[in-house]
Formats: C-alpha cells, structure tokens, sequence
C-alpha cells in the first residue's frame, strides 16, 4: 500500500500520439469507426467536442486530494503513449493504463486489460473508485 503522503500522481496514458495532425486523424478513426479505435480510454473520456463533461466532473472530485486543493500532494496527468515513453522508462508499458507515480516510481494502477475491459464512462469511474480503495488512498 502506499501512502497518500507518498503519491504525487495520478498518471492516465492514452493509447494514442500527441500532436493536430493525431488528433485529427484519431478524430475521424473514432468518428468513422469506432469499434475499431485502440484508445477505449479515449473513447470513454472523451466525444467528439472534447472531454466528457461527467469525467471532467469525476477526475475533479475524486476521493482523494487533487492538484487544486494541496498542490504537490497528489494531482492528475494525462498523457499520449508518445509523451510518456519520452518522459518515463517504461519500455514494457501497454496502453491505455494508469500509474501512481511517487517517490520517483511508477506503479501500475490500472492495467491495459482493465482498461480495456470498461464498457461505459460510468464502469470506467467505478473501477478508478475501486482502485483508489484498494491503495487506501
């Protein structure tokens, strides 16, 4: 278990490369078919027009200290594949997923078939929930 004092971060990851010219060809993947877009984080969190407005809700109000309320404590990051390879050495590291990150480590929070396996906002928001009371957090 680790404890809150020691968790800095929440870190979601997309299966999916930053960048206009990814979102946009991620846009029409996802507008166009999306039963077969690889980012089921991406297609739960967000629509056609942004971040869903209950996630953006959800990730505000977690049950744990966010970023706003005890800056350094624990705060959210969210990332593209591309993104977290260049700022973590986590060669093996399947997407979509979430780590904890603190005291300079990563640990696996929410692993690509758990992620996966979410079929709604509202399963993915109760599995983070889950999660967040298993670490005790």
């Amino acid at each position: 278990m680790i404890l809150l004092s020691e968790v800095k971060k929440l870190v979601f990851i997309y299966n999916a490369d930053s960048g206009a010219m990814n979102t946009i060809k991620d846009w029409w993947h996802k507008l166009l078919k999306p039963s077969t877009y690889s980012c089921n984080l991406c297609v739960q969190t967000f629509s056609a027009f942004g971040m869903k407005k209950d996630w953006k809700e959800f990730i505000n109000k977690l049950n744990v200290p966010v970023e706003f309320l005890k800056k350094d404590k624990f705060s959210l990051e969210f990332l593209h594949r591309d993104e977290f390879k260049e700022k973590y050495d986590m060669p093996n590291a399947k997407f979509p997923s979430a780590y904890l990150h603190s005291d300079s480590k990563l640990r696996l929070f929410i692993s690509q078939d758990e992620m996966n396996s979410v079929n709604t906002l509202d399963e993915l928001m109760e599995l983070v929930n889950q999660k967040i009371k298993e670490e005790g957090l």
